[in-house]
């Protein structure tokens, strides 16, 4: 009985770690949330220890607060239509700021005027409020305050705001989820570069937080994406990190000499399904088999990836429009440019590709690159538009195996 005990607590506490890695800002409507509160002590005991994250569990919702990865690392908030602009990220911040001083209770049009003042104080320079554009933008930012709870709809919608700027509305704010929004104070920066990078400080935790939080949060790690000190620790410490990955949150290491990945059995730990469904996801898929077969990126040697010859890519993708047209969305099949940036974006998201200035890389030789090896490919991180293509190692995982029936 003791046994059956244990194997069911672990598996409870499993859940639990996984339900808060999926959902930093857990609410009490999930299913997960109860799991979340019997087992809160031990929680932010776990991810205190494991990954330096501080986690703060109330009696309406649970807030993992993650730290960032620095620079070209986040991951944008998404809407319908695509990602977040720069201008809803303005309004979700400044509303933050007006919510957590203003009244419990507060009309629609009371909340716009406090947030253009807000943002008059603090040197922001909005559009025109009456401007589809800036309502498309505020409206965002509302309903995403709304789906996170931190505002509550008691009489009409935020939705209709962005068509008609006469839309009212009477909201309830939960100053207590409003209260840990912010994973991070900029209070002590004095630049928006020195806001992240305060922010993905591993603090205390050194090398060892701040690779298992590279680890837990991007699809694949590479050697050369880590600092000296992150090395030695990945080196020694993986096989005793892959045991406590796979035992507290479900996740299976790959280990290889370029570096390492963790693998959901479940794929229910990412906004971002690769393989996946529509044009984009079997575009990229079926893109980067084809290089794969071409260039053969020999993963398991300390090789970083190949570069892409000029060409490579539109050439594949102009065969899979051919090949797929009828089956594919027109838009991308009438602008094969737009497919590829597209197929890229997903791609680089994934780790499998980078863009690189065609040179070498520090401590790189150029016959290297000549030869069609990368061994440091720090300088294919980024968006440099026009820039060489980098097939990474872990592209090899999606190579194409032909089974041959004797």
């Amino acid at each position: 009985m003791a046994d059956e005990h244990d194997i069911a607590l672990a598996t409870e506490r499993r859940r639990a770690v996984r339900a808060l890695l999926a959902e930093p800002l857990l609410l009490a409507g999930n299913d997960d949330f109860a799991l979340v509160r019997r087992h809160a002590d031990w929680l932010r005991s776990w991810f205190g220890n494991f990954l330096g994250y501080r986690l703060v569990v109330e009696a309406g919702f649970a807030r993992l607060f993650k730290a960032g990865l620095g620079p070209g690392a986040g991951r944008p908030l998404l809407r319908p239509t695509g990602p977040f602009t720069p201008r809803m990220y303005t309004y979700v911040t400044l509303t933050v700021a007006v919510l957590l001083t203003c009244p419990e209770q507060i009309l629609l049009s009371q909340l716009i005027a406090d947030v253009r003042t807000a943002a008059v104080e603090a040197g922001i320079e909005l559009g025109d409020a009456l401007r589809p554009g800036e309502r498309r933008a505020l409206g965002a930012a509302l309903r995403q305050l709304v789906s996170w709870t931190a505002l509550r709809e008691e009489q009409g919608s935020v939705a209709g705001y962005a068509d008609d700027d006469q839309a009212e509305v009477l909201l309830t704010v939960e100053r207590d989820i409003v209260a840990h929004l912010v994973a991070a104070s900029p209070a002590r920066a004095d630049s928006p570069a020195q806001f992240i990078r305060f922010a993905a400080d591993p603090g205390p935790g050194g090398a060892r937080h701040a690779v298992r939080r590279r680890l837990t949060e991007t699809p694949v790690t590479y050697i050369d994406d880590l600092a000296v000190a992150e090395r030695a620790w990945l080196r020694r410490e993986q096989r005793r990190d892959e045991r406590s990955f796979a035992e507290y949150a479900g996740l299976q290491a790959e280990l290889r000499a370029e570096g390492a990945a963790l693998l959901d059995p479940d794929d229910s730990l990412t906004d971002v399904q690769f393989p996946g469904t529509g044009t984009v996801a079997q575009a990229a898929l079926l893109a980067i088999s084809a290089l794969v077969a071409e260039l053969q990126p020999d993963a398991g040697r300390l090789v970083i990836g190949v570069p892409v010859p000029d060409g490579a890519l539109d050439r594949i993708l102009a065969g899979l429009i051919e090949r797929h047209r009828r089956r594919w969305a027109e838009r991308y099949v009438a602008d094969p440019p737009a497919l590829r940036e597209a197929v890229l974006e997903l791609l680089t998201a994934m780790g499998l590709v980078a863009r690189s200035a065609p040179t070498a890389a520090d401590g790189e030789s150029d016959e290297a690159v000549a030869a069609g090896r990368v061994v440091d490919a720090r300088r294919a991180r980024g968006d440099a538009p026009g820039g060489a293509l980098i097939l990474l190692a872990a592209a090899a995982r999606y190579a194409t195996t032909e089974a041959v029936r004797a």
